[in-house]
């Protein structure tokens, strides 16, 4: 039975540099991998856009992250990879670490952005901090 691996992705050059990592190292990863792309909530909780506006910017995100996990997929299928979509709403860092947990992954491979540091994901966090300390499986950071 191949192992359960979770790719949570966003449109950072840090999640391509991760889709990049994976293809190079492909003959190390089973062939079925499982993409996920959360929603920021917060971000749709934005004061400037009125009511009537807010169900066509949360359609639009969700439009816009459908279309991002099927650019990763297509990279991934032209290396023979077969690839589930998941894609959810809320707080990232949560999200992911509930997914991961609930769904029994057994590994998740999450990139880390440029720039963090152990002080700043301290003061301010990171997703990817955040969940290589919640998460029940291993967690390879690329």
């Amino acid at each position: 039975m191949e192992p359960k691996i979770l790719i949570p992705v966003d449109d950072s050059l840090t999640a391509q540099a991760t889709i990049n990592y994976v293809i190079a190292q492909r003959i190390r990863f089973p062939r079925s991998l499982s993409l996920m792309y959360v929603i920021n909530q917060e971000q749709l909780a934005y004061r400037m856009i009125p009511d009537f506006q807010l169900d066509m910017v949360k359609e639009n995100s969700q439009k816009s992250g459908q279309k991002l996990l099927e650019k990763y997929r297509s990279q991934l299928s032209e290396v023979c990879f077969s690839c589930d979509l998941i894609l959810e709403t809320g707080e990232p860092r949560k999200i992911i670490t509930n997914i991961a947990n609930d769904q029994a992954f057994d590994l998740l491979v999450i990139g880390r952005h440029e720039g963090g540091g152990e002080i700043r994901d301290v003061l301010f966090g990171s997703v990817a901090n955040y969940v290589l300390h919640n998460v029940r499986c291993p967690v390879l950071l690329v």
